[in-house]
């Protein structure tokens, strides 16, 4: 039973994960100002820098979402272990790229204050634990790079966890900007603390 319910769980995130993944295509084949652009000012969606910045975000942070989740099949890195590091490569770089921009876009976050602090708390930890990771496998630390690939990619996951949570809290609330001020610290600090415990059950030692 804890088997079928393990394989289960396994294909549920690897769906979402891929679909999330392939969701800031839609931004090229509808409507640009549909989604979380029509929270948006006319001033802000013709602002140059801040467009680079918001489809460079959802781009790359949709490729590492994507991908992410091949890195922790044992089934494939075993086969392929070249694969699973040039998995692992792209994945860096997309995510680097993806949360400096999300750093930047924060600023100007529907919401204010209170989701410009909660999506830049996010970036701050995603960048630092990929970027952790990243030199944990280059000192060949497998442990810690383990550790600090699960603490980035639920990260990254927390762009599944938003559009979860975003539509229920805008029903409960029946206010957009309520619901996108605690869905900005809602869809990523459950993650991390579901990661922790993860970690914690795996023996992985984080330093």
């Amino acid at each position: 039973m804890k088997n079928k319910t393990n394989k289960v769980s396994w294909f549920v995130f690897v769906v979402l994960a891929i679909a999330i993944g392939l969701y800031p295509l839609t931004y090229f084949v509808v409507d640009r100002e549909f989604g979380l652009l029509a929270s948006k000012s006319d001033e802000l969606l013709t602002d140059t820098l801040w467009k680079i910045g918001f489809y460079g975000h959802i781009l790359l942070g949709g490729l590492a979402l994507l991908i992410g989740w091949m890195q922790f099949s044992e089934k494939l890195r075993n086969a392929n272990l070249k694969m699973h590091r040039n998995v692992g490569k792209l994945y860096v770089i997309a995510a680097l790229i993806s949360g400096l921009c999300a750093m930047y876009i924060a600023l100007s976050a529907t919401g204010g204050i209170i989701a410009t602090l909660g999506f830049s708390a996010l970036g701050i930890f995603w960048l630092f634990t990929t970027l952790r990771a990243y030199v944990a496998i280059r000192k060949k630390d497998i442990t810690l790079h383990k550790g600090f690939m699960i603490y980035s990619y639920a990260a990254c996951f927390a762009a599944v966890t938003l559009r979860i949570w975003l539509p229920i809290l805008n029903i409960a609330f029946d206010d957009f900007v309520i619901a996108y001020r605690i869905v900005a610290w809602l869809c990523w600090v459950p993650n991390i603390i579901f990661a922790f415990f993860w970690i914690k059950k795996r023996g992985l030692v984080i330093g």
